[in-house]
Parts: C-alpha cells; structure tokens; sequence
C-alpha cells in the first residue's frame, strides 16, 4: 500500500536532514541545492516554512513557503515555491497536495492568498490558479504570476 505524506518541515524535525540530502540530489540542481543551503543555514523566518512529500517514508518532493522569492521587485507576497517532485513520482498530482498543504498553512498564519511563480502554463490553473502578472527574475528570465485564494 502507498502512502503520502505531506508535512511541514522544521529544524528539530527527524525529516529536516534528510529534506537537506534529498534536495542536494534531486534534479533540478539549482532550486535544490539553494534549498539545501537555506536550511543548513536556517535562513527561514517568521512564518516561513519548507513542505515535503514522502511515500512510504521516502522523501519523493518539497516547496517552500516564503516571503520573497527570486525577483529584484517583489510586490507579492507570499510565495509557493521551488515546487519539485521527483520525476518518478510525476503525474499523481503530488505537487497539488504539497500546495494545499502549503496554502491551508498560509491561511493559519492569516494570509487570504498565496502566489506561485512558474514558466509553466496549464498547471497551476487546475489547482485554482490565475495568471495575474509576469516578472523578470534575476536571472533576466521571465516567469508567469499566478494566484489563487486561501
């Protein structure tokens, strides 16, 4: 039988390291590892948090609930991001659970929405999502805005 978990992840958490492995060596290095660095550091404040997802006790996915994300003019706030879920485990709509979670979370700390950014169209609107603006990350890249309520 196949269980999913999604949890809130802290620091004093039994998950925290192995969240740190896990992100370290997923695919997509460069939102891994600086999730990875981010919480070696404990560069999480206030409200800020990490999510994963485990499958039988594997970690198989994570997203970040943060205040600022990765642009020079954040006039959103606050963000889902870095949403990842192993390539093995695409197509079980895990990414969807792993923002509901983050979501009802945002709702318990007070906020009525939450934004995503992503160059991905088509996704996040099955969750609930509009696209309601594009930014320039600093990257020079240009994302998509989504937003849905809590």
């Amino acid at each position: 039988m196949n269980t999913l978990e999604i949890l809130r992840v802290t620091k004093d958490c039994d998950d925290w390291d192995k969240l740190i492995c896990f992100a370290e060596n997923c695919s997509w290095e460069a939102a891994g590892v600086h999730l990875a660095e981010m919480m070696k550091k404990d560069l999480f404040i206030d409200w800020e948090s990490v999510f994963c997802a485990k499958q039988n006790g594997q970690i198989i996915g994570f997203c970040t609930f943060l205040k600022t994300d990765y642009y020079p003019e954040n006039r959103y706030s606050p963000w889902i991001s870095s949403m990842f879920v192993d390539e093995d485990f695409r197509g079980n709509r895990i990414s969807r659970q792993l923002i509901e979670c983050a979501a009802g979370y945002a709702k318990e700390v007070g906020f009525t929405k939450v934004y995503i950014p992503s160059g991905i169209t088509g996704l996040y609107e099955k969750y609930g999502f509009q696209k309601i603006d594009v930014l320039i990350n600093y990257g020079g890249d240009t994302d998509n805005i989504f937003m849905r309520n809590c």
